[in-house]
């Protein structure tokens, strides 16, 4: 970095420090035995020792100031370490625990030196709360550079006194926004609010950047004043009305409560930073002990846990795609794959359907990409291949046509001879066996399945499925892939349904039977979202499509015969792809009458409508159709949406049970 004129912490173990013969100090964040930066309690204790020799040599002019930086080659700080949130038992401990950082926070603040922050990969949660402490920050216009406060997520929100900071720097609306929806930001969105202050091309630009700022004295500017009358009454009390309005159409207050204590704090103490900050420990400890952030963080380590079906080290890296079937979910798979930076070859027998496949990827490479060059360069990686050429030069195969036994034997028969060897042959089959379909293959052990959900680009877990002769380094090469594009791999067993279908079926077909027998189907799906699912039922049954529900059906031998659903499907009302189902669909919704339900009886049908789900959920850990009840849960949890709050099926069923207290069975 640049001449080190002394060490003055020779024994940190998570940090290097040292000063330059600038009389610049250097922390470098290097948290011992991690892959990634996280604030825990020895990182924090260390930095506060730093911050104490900084303070001491700022007042006997040996230190011109500190820059606070990773030795991580691909990130700052990813937030604060969460494995250590489950230490905390009582409001009292997070109260304790989170004044002892607010005051290091503070310490650095007050520093009589200049202090930058310097940020090059993700800067999140705390880490972000930690930047926003220090007087200047530069980070890197690197696409993976991103800042942003996820802790919504978890069921809380920013702890480190970064509500009251990131408001005074970026304005309420702004600040608010990226706190109640914890999207990341890039480095550009980040400077445009803000929160940084200059941009620089690249990691190795920051330490000269940084010499500067320090050299420079330079210090952030808060927002402006029309930003600050924002945080003002009456247009703080009109703000946080419209935000509690916004934050209501995608999440119930009892599920989900963290925005709303946001929005309460914001609305009593935003124009009061010191204020602010004290109320917001306050208001910060209670949901921290919450079962709904529990179980929340519980939901992360399930995610953790499903990108750990991928073996870590693995010497093979996919980067062509080749996909049969232009259909809607094979044009999306290759839609995605190029998203993620593959090149993909699309087939179909009907080049107008490969032509009307690629056309449909607009809107999300619109949604994925900023600027006009980024888009041309997806399209271009997206290949008309009507012949089936780009098969041999393929990573991965992935066959996504119709759910035909016969067809798609013969298809998958005929592409194997072409393949390279070590590429992954897989389909897309979201009923039919493995075995079944590797049948006619010279090497059946060879197929693997990868269940994709619709709509692909917004469901996060893909199945991958073993058959009984499927080798497991195919299995192993399959897992890898889905991680590479930026899906949750889930390794199943070949079974009737999988594990997603096969526990979603029954929840679907009971509230079925209930509409046979004359129940009423808003008051049903409402009884569904009062349980805290994303949709009910019936409306669920009508997006993925009739015909898909009653050939499920079929094969997971559920009979619909003479059934409601039957004689929409020999109607042609496939629901909302048609225009009709058991909902009349316009503009892309379900219309309904609007009507309200007693809150009482809404919540006891939610619990008897998901009986059958979490009991099926239980028969497929007692079959091995997956490692575990944990994977079970994150399967459930990243492919139906099964309420995130409850924390999965099977750990919201010990929690309900007399024999284990809901307290302990909540605990991460």
């Amino acid at each position: 970095m640049f001449k080190t004129a002394s060490r003055p912490l020779p024994n940190l173990k998570d940090w290097r420090f040292s000063v330059d013969e600038w009389g610049i100090g250097w922390a470098e964040f290097d948290r011992e035995g991690e892959n990634q930066n996280s604030l825990g309690r020895r990182p924090l204790e260390e930095l506060g020792e730093i911050v104490a020799v900084v303070e001491k040599g700022a007042r006997d002019k040996s230190i011109r100031g500190l820059v606070i930086i990773s030795a991580k080659e691909r990130g700052f700080i990813v937030g604060a370490d969460i494995r250590e949130f489950a230490d905390l038992k009582t409001e009292s401990e997070v109260i304790e625990k989170l004044r002892a950082v607010t005051a290091l926070f503070d310490h650095i603040e007050r520093l009589p030196a200049p202090v930058v922050c310097a940020i090059n990969g993700f800067c999140l949660g705390g880490g972000l709360e930690l930047a926003l402490a220090c007087h200047y920050r530069i980070a890197t216009r690197d696409s993976g550079t991103k800042l942003g406060f996820p802790e919504v997520k978890l069921g809380i929100f920013p702890g480190f006194n970064g509500t009251a900071r990131s408001i005074r720097l970026a304005g309420a609306p702004a600040a608010m926004q990226a706190m109640l929806t914890g999207k990341m930001l890039s480095a550009s969105a980040a400077r445009g609010m803000g929160l940084v202050d200059q941009l620089v091309d690249s990691r190795g630009a920051l330490p000269w950047a940084a010499r500067k700022a320090v050299l420079r004295n330079r210090k952030s500017k808060p927002a402006g004043f029309a930003k600050k009358l924002l945080s003002m009454w009456p247009a703080r009390d009109l703000l946080a009305k419209r935000m509690r309005s916004e934050v209501a159409k995608k999440a119930r207050e009892d599920h989900y409560p963290a925005p709303y204590r946001l929005i309460d704090l914001f609305e009593r103490y935003g124009a009061n930073d010191e204020a602010m900050k004290a109320a917001e420990t306050r208001a910060f400890a209670p949901l921290m002990v919450s079962d709904q952030s529990r179980n929340l963080r519980r939901v992360f380590w399930l995610s953790e846990l499903l990108k750990g079906q991928a073996p870590k080290k693995l010497a093979w890296r996919p980067s062509r795609v080749h996909v049969i079937g232009a259909g809607t979910m094979g044009a999306d798979i290759a839609g995605w794959c190029v998203a993620r930076g593959m090149e993909v070859t699309l087939q179909d027998v009907s080049p107008e359907q490969i032509t009307k496949g690629i056309a449909a990827q607009g809107k999300l490479f619109a949604r994925k990409f900023k600027t006009k060059a980024q888009r041309d360069a997806a399209k271009a990686r997206l290949i008309a291949d009507p012949n089936g050429e780009g098969i041999a030069r393929a990573d991965v195969v992935i066959e996504a046509i119709v759910e035909n036994l016969a067809i798609k034997q013969k298809v998958l028969s005929e592409i194997e001879a072409k393949m390279k060897p070590g590429a992954v042959l897989a389909t897309n089959t979201s009923s039919l066996l493995i075995e079944d379909i590797a049948a006619g293959l010279p090497d059946p052990g060879r197929l693997i399945g990868l269940h994709f959900f619709n709509p692909v680009a917004l469901m996060p877990l893909v199945e991958v499925v073993r058959g009984s002769q499927t080798r497991e380094e195919d299995v192993k090469r399959g897992a890898a892939f889905v991680t590479a594009i930026d899906k949750f791999p889930l390794i199943t067993k070949s079974v009737p349904g999988f594990l997603v279908n096969r526990v979603l079926t029954p929840y679907m077909f009971g509230a079925m039977v209930r509409l046979e027998h004359g129940e009423d189907k808003e008051r049903i799906d409402e009884a569904a979202r009062a349980f805290g699912m994303p949709m009910g039922p019936i409306e669920l049954a009508d997006t993925v499509g009739l015909d898909v529900c009653a050939h499920v059906a079929h094969i997971l031998k559920f009979s619909s015969e003479g059934s409601k659903l039957d004689r929409l499907v020999a109607e042609g009302k496939l629901g909302k792809k048609s225009g009709e189902g058991f909902y009349v669909w316009e503009g892309g919704k379900p219309q309904k009458t609007g009507r309200v339900f007693d809150k009482a009886e809404m919540e006891k049908l939610g619990r008897d409508l998901v009986e059958p789900l979490i009991a099926e959920a239980q028969r497929a850990v007692d079959e091995q159709v997956v490692e575990n009840a944990d994977l079970v849960d994150a399967g459930v949890i990243f492919g139906t949406g099964f309420a995130p709050f409850r924390g999965g099926p099977l750990h919201y069923k010990a929690a309900q049970s007399p024999a284990v207290p809901a307290q302990a069975a909540a605990a991460e």
